[in-house]
């Protein structure tokens, strides 16, 4: 059973999410602020978070922040009133994996959760090869990345990724020296090639550039246009 943690100060509203999200079959955890959702996530593991932006104490995007700045590996979507543009960009930007605008429907709700927690859930590995994956390391450079663990060894220094930037770095790792095309990785990874989703791309290729920068033996380029590459020295 997924568990599911919403920070929403609207009680009623408060009560409607979680009504519709235990009836669907998860177990949901409910707090009232930014500051109870952070502390939330320092003492329990969620596989996914819902945040409102405009919150008491601490706002969702600050939170969302909190979250990328401890390396918290939860996904987490924004539920929320601020439908500007620019709004929906600083959510991705902050790596959200969906952003939902109010007024919308409990069914769609319980759509894109059930959407988020497919793409995020932990792969299963065939019997046969359990113990291979469970030592799997893949080495590009004088870097490594063991994917199981969501560990980045890169100039004499280890970086906790997210979920999905292990799989996008993975995804580079497993082809290199070759283009892979934007709409590739959207669908691969995302299942959604659309414009906003494509700027949270941008989010995740400038983090891992940053991660890797001690490393010049490797370098992630821009292919404008079609896509990116992972280019290693020989």
């Amino acid at each position: 059973m997924a568990h599911i943690l919403i920070v929403e100060d609207d009680p009623s509203l408060g009560f409607l999410l979680q009504d519709s999200l235990e009836t669907a079959g998860y177990q949901v955890t409910l707090c009232p602020d930014g500051e109870a959702g952070l502390s939330a996530l320092a003492q329990e593991t969620f596989d996914l978070c819902v945040l409102d932006v405009m919150l008491p104490k601490r706002d969702g995007f600050s939170v969302a922040e909190e979250i990328r700045q401890r390396n918290l590996p939860v996904p987490f979507m924004f539920l929320t009133a601020k439908a500007l543009k620019a709004d929906r960009l600083q959510g991705f930007e902050l790596g959200a994996d969906d952003y939902l605008t109010k007024p919308f429907g409990l069914e769609e709700l319980v759509y894109r959760v059930k959407a988020i927690l497919r793409r995020t859930a932990p792969k299963t590995t065939p019997p046969d090869q359990a113990k291979l994956a469970a030592t799997d390391v893949i080495s590009f450079g004088t870097s490594s990345l063991e994917f199981k663990n969501l560990l980045l060894h890169v100039g004499g220094q280890t970086h906790t990724l997210t979920d999905r930037e292990a799989e996008l770095l993975r995804l580079f790792a497993q082809h290199p020296h070759q283009l892979l095309r934007r709409e590739e990785i959207l669908q691969r990874l995302w299942q959604d090639d659309g414009y906003f989703v494509g700027r949270s791309l941008d989010v995740f290729i400038s983090r891992l550039r940053k991660y890797l920068q001690p490393d010049s033996s490797v370098k992630i380029t821009t292919v404008h246009g079609r896509g990116y590459k992972l280019e290693v020295a020989e």
